[in-house]
């Protein structure tokens, strides 16, 4: 693990992927296009998950595609981006980023694909090819301007003035014992970890403070209470004494009956609530 804890959302843990189950991928895609394509073919399927194409990236035509719809009906741990050696319902010769939010990553995203795929198709194992396309992509962002402001702070103990440029909207909704943020997630990325997606609190990260969930604001916000579902249910599981990997798949379980019955969601999110205003904010 590259950190202490890791939430089941992040890229580093949201799909394990055997060197059986790369090497299967490889030998059933080598006749039909595993790599880039010679020429930029139209969306497998009209409509939906596609929403419009970015563009070609060495040969892969990288498209722009409803994460929603795909968490809904494809994978709920798609997050923000992704490849066919990973996710197999992706074409071979594609990358697919979902719809940013907070538009500004993409190439960070496209440069990640390029070494992950590359890497898988030699045979390297997703983990250890996230790696390496995860040292390339954290490589580019601390080049930025904000990365390097916020890395001097960082370096400085200037942690609360850190964290004003991190927090961006208090959700006081579901916040009371426990805090609910909206944050900047590229500087969360920048900044705390490369692989942070989607959400996050502090019993699974040491960055986040004490009684805090996190949720990226590159989040569509049409879908930002489905994960704040899962974060706070992750969280009050944790906090009574569930390891990770449990609490997550159960978050995983609830989130995904929410998003196939919304009208369960309202009740769900109130009793969570509650959950976490009784779990405390011991670590």
């Amino acid at each position: 693990m590259k950190t202490t804890g890791a939430d089941g959302r992040i890229r580093k843990t949201a799909r394990r992927v055997t060197a059986a189950a790369v090497l299967a991928a490889i030998l059933l895609v080598a006749g039909c296009g595993a790599g880039p394509t010679a020429r930029i073919q139209p969306p497998s399927t009209t409509g939906q998950p596609y929403l419009r194409y970015y563009g070609p990236a060495d040969g892969f035509a990288v498209w722009v595609v409803n994460g929603a719809y795909v968490r809904e009906n494809l994978d709920e741990e798609f997050t923000n981006f992704g490849q066919h050696l990973n996710f197999r319902f992706i074409p071979a010769g594609e990358f697919w980023l979902d719809e940013e939010n907070a538009p500004g990553e993409e190439k960070f995203f496209i440069d990640h694909l390029l070494v992950e795929n590359s890497a898988m198709a030699r045979g390297i194992v997703y983990d250890k090819a996230l790696d390496q396309a995860d040292a390339v992509e954290k490589s580019e962002r601390d080049k930025s301007p904000r990365a390097i402001e916020a890395e001097g702070l960082a370096k400085a103990g200037r942690t609360d003035d850190l964290l004003r440029m991190v927090h961006k909207q208090l959700l006081e909704e579901f916040s009371g014992s426990v805090k609910v943020w909206v944050v900047n997630g590229e500087l969360v990325r920048d900044v705390f970890f490369v692989d942070f997606t989607e959400g996050g609190h502090d019993k699974v990260y040491k960055f986040v403070p004490a009684g805090e969930v996190w949720l990226d604001d590159d989040v569509n916000p049409a879908e930002r209470r489905f994960i704040l579902l899962h974060e706070l249910h992750e969280r009050a599981l944790m906090a009574r004494g569930w390891p990770y990997g449990r609490a997550h798949k159960d978050s995983s379980r609830i989130e995904f009956q929410c998003r196939r019955n919304p009208r369960l969601l309202d009740a769900a999110l109130r009793a969570e609530v509650k959950n976490n205003a009784s779990a405390g904010l011991a670590r």
